[in-house]
C-alpha cells in the first residue's frame, strides 16, 4: 500500500515552542537521550536527573524518566530555543515524524492545524520520514528500575 507520503512532506520548525511548551507534555528520556545530554553538559547521569528529570508513569504502570517542565509548561531546556539543541532528544529530533503522525493523512492534517511548520518547508523524503518514524518508535524511555540496577 502507498503511503500518502510516498512523494515527501514539507516541514521546517518554525521555532513557535508549539512542541517545546504552552501546553502540558512529556519529553520522555531513553538511555541514549539521557547520555547525549549528559554528554552535552558536562554532568553525571545522577546529577543531570536530579536538576531536569521527574519520575513519571508510562505506559503499563511503569515510571520512567522525563524532562521536567517549567511552571508555565515550557521544557526545562527551553530558554528562547533549545538550549541543547545539538543533543535533543530523539521525540524532539523526530518531531512531527513520529510514527502515529504519519500513520495516515488524516491524522498529519489534524496535527498539522497545530504545528506551524508542518507543510511548510523544506521536502522531507519518504526514506527520511520512515527512518525518524522508526527512530521515535524504538526510543524506549529509560525505566526507573532499569536505571536503578545500572548505578
Amino acid at each position: 500500500m502507498k503511503s500518502f507520503y510516498e512523494d515527501g512532506l514539507h516541514f521546517e520548525c518554525k521555532r513557535c515552542s508549539g512542541c517545546c511548551g504552552k501546553t502540558p507534555g512529556v519529553v520522555y528520556l531513553s538511555k541514549r537521550d539521557l547520555l547525549a545530554l549528559c554528554n552535552f553538559y558536562r554532568m553525571t547521569p545522577q546529577i543531570f536527573i536530579e536538576k531536569y528529570c521527574k519520575w513519571e508513569m508510562y505506559y503499563g504502570g511503569k515510571i520512567v524518566l522525563a524532562l521536567q517542565s517549567k511552571k508555565n509548561n515550557d521544557c526545562i531546556l527551553w530558554d528562547e530555543g533549545c538550549s541543547a539543541y545539538e543533543a535533543r532528544p530523539i521525540q524532539c529530533s523526530t518531531y512531527p515524524f513520529w510514527d502515529w503522525i504519519v500513520k495516515d493523512k488524516a491524522m498529519w492534517d489534524e496535527c498539522s492545524a497545530d504545528c506551524p511548520g508542518m507543510n511548510h518547508g523544506r521536502l522531507w523524503s519518504k526514506k527520511e520520514i520512515e527512518s525518524c518514524s522508526t527512530q521515535y518508535a524504538d526510543n524506549t524511555p529509560l525505566d526507573q528500575e532499569d536505571f536503578k540496577t545500572s548505578e
